[in-house]
């Protein structure tokens, strides 16, 4: 993907030296910020595509730090960083407004990937579609309803957003690889089955009774949604 502007929010100078050089070594720009306060002026200021939080900070810590951001309505996607790495921790982070939670010590390739992730799936200018179509399916990011043939029909979290990245690329082959960055947030190994269930669940609600299928298999490559009446 091109380049991301990236805030590195870390009070410890070895570790963000490291993270601001492997960034730009991937070529991004990846700003600094040593302590709490700090990063949440530069983060109101600057048009960042990622925010790379540290929990434990001088002056505010982490959450708080992302809450107040929240709060003031900047929706720059956070991915949090930190030692304490429990279930509670963690439920903590992403309630704090968090989009990402990172135990340490963690490898530089999985962070890189996990912010890619996140930055993908920022919300766009405004513009952006909001309502997909494909044949007499609709689905609306805003309400979260589908439709289909005007009745609507109930999906799992999982399986709106898996239909709704499928939509977004109508007419596109979608690989694995790509519904786990997108979908599943790389949380899933690669040879797992769960992408053939949910895609098997979905087909089931899109497809009942249908004589031409929108939702298909292509051999070898992945998968696609497109109108079968074209």
């Amino acid at each position: 993907m091109g380049a991301m502007r990236i805030l590195i929010i870390e009070d410890d100078k070895e570790a963000s030296d490291y993270l601001v050089k492997a960034f730009r070594e991937q070529g991004h720009v990846a700003d600094h910020a040593a302590d709490g306060l700090a990063g949440y002026a530069a983060a109101r200021e600057g048009d960042y595509d990622v925010l790379i939080v540290d929990r434990m900070l001088p002056k505010m810590d982490g959450l708080s730090l992302i809450s107040s951001l929240r709060e003031q309505k900047v929706e720059t996607p956070a991915l949090i960083l930190s030692a304490l790495g429990q279930v509670d921790d963690r439920v903590k982070g992403l309630r704090a407004g968090g989009d990402d939670y990172l135990p340490k010590p963690y490898a530089f390739s999985e962070l890189l990937a996990r912010i890619e992730a996140l930055a993908r799936r920022r919300v766009g200018p405004r513009g952006e579609e909001t309502h997909y179509r494909v044949g007499d399916l609709e689905l609306d990011r805003l309400s979260h309803k589908v439709m289909v043939g005007g009745q609507e029909i109930v999906l799992q979290p999982r399986e709106f957003r898996l239909l709704e990245y499928l939509m977004k690329h109508a007419g596109q082959v979608v690989t694995r690889t790509m519904l786990l960055e997108n979908v599943w947030d790389y949380h899933f190994d690669p040879q797992t089955n769960v992408i053939d269930v949910h895609i098997s669940r979905l087909r089931a609600k899109i497809d009942k009774g249908r004589e031409t299928p929108l939702l298909h298999t292509i051999r070898g490559a992945g998968y696609m949604i497109r109108d079968g009446m074209r």
